[in-house]
Parts: C-alpha cells; structure tokens; sequence
C-alpha cells in the first residue's frame, strides 16, 4: 500500500495565489530599509477608493511611505490606509491587482506589473505596462522594464514661469513632473 502525498490547495489551473501582494510588501520593505520612499502606480476604476480629482489617465501614483500614510495594511487583496490630499484625510482603498507599479521615488528602481483583466483595452493600449502575457493574466516582473525619472533629484526644480498680467490670486502651479515608465532593452 503506497501513501500518496496529499494535494495543496491552488488556484485554477494549479497556478497558485497572486505573487502581486507578496511583491508589493517586499519592495516597499526594500525602499524603508534603504531611505527611500516607495510610491505606487495604480491603474484607477470605480473599484479604486482615491481622490478622483488627482487622477489622471486613470492613473495616480501615490506615496505610501509611514511618513505619508496612517494605518498602512498592505493585504492579499486590498491596500489601504489614510492620506492627506491638499490638507484633507481621505481614505484610500486600492486592489492590490490594480497596482501596476511599485518604485523607489529617489531613483526610479522598482517593479513593474500588467495591467488589470478588466481594464479597458484603450487605457492599457499606450502603456508601456501591458505585458505580452497571451492573456493568461499571469503576475510577473516585466523583463527589460526599467523604472526612469523625468528628471534627476540632485537638480534643482525649474523655476516657476514669471506671473502674466492676467493672472489671478486663485491659479496654482502646474504639478512637478512625475516619474516616467519606459522600456530598456
């Protein structure tokens, strides 16, 4: 009589839970531990618990340092945690599948995943992000993806254009410019 040794539990197909979430906690351990402050690209849908009016492309980035959050839980299925936007404390609920990067906002060093199943075939069809996954969907590094800055931190910022005659008290500055993705072959 031979035991057979019993089965794990796996998702369909035998290919196990998401590496997504386990990967997300690992890089931001990483940029903590090294003085770095790890910001999140999320891909925005009604799923998305962000403030609406800094999304852009249905993207945000947004920085989930300790210094920048309250109540941080980087779950299997959800991030969450409490952030100030233009002096407001909102809550911010993401799925964790909705992460499409996570990177050092210091030098860009980081990881890159595909887009949601259910994004629109339009939002995902200019980024470099979209995997060539043959649609499995399946959670990897992007190889050849590099996370790059759309400029260098020594450097100052530029300085603010002069104000116009017809400029009013009420306008404000064109956000800093974000941090770009882009493929390095």
């Amino acid at each position: 009589m031979t035991a057979t040794p019993p089965t794990p539990p796996s998702a369909p197909d035998n290919q196990g839970t998401s590496t997504r979430p386990y990967l997300v906690r690992a890089l931001h351990d990483w940029c903590t531990d090294n003085g770095f402050t790890p910001y999140l690209a999320v891909f925005v849908d009604s799923s998305v618990q962000v403030p609406t009016e800094y999304v852009k492309n249905n993207e945000i980035v947004l920085n989930v340092g300790f210094e920048a959050t309250s109540g941080l839980k980087l779950g299997n299925d959800f991030i969450e945690f409490k952030a100030r936007f233009g002096g407001v404390a909102r809550e911010i609920v993401v799925p964790v599948d909705h992460v499409v990067a996570i990177y050092a906002r210091e030098n860009g060093q980081g990881m890159a995943f595909p887009m949601p199943s259910n994004a629109p075939e339009e939002a995902s069809a200019g980024t470099p992000l979209a995997p060539d996954s043959g649609g499995t969907g399946a959670e990897r590094p992007i190889r050849g993806l590099r996370l790059a800055r759309t400029e260098t931190p020594s450097e100052p910022p530029p300085a603010p254009p002069a104000p116009s005659a017809d400029a009013t008290d009420g306008d404000e500055p064109p956000p800093p410019p974000r941090p770009a993705l882009k493929r390095v072959k």
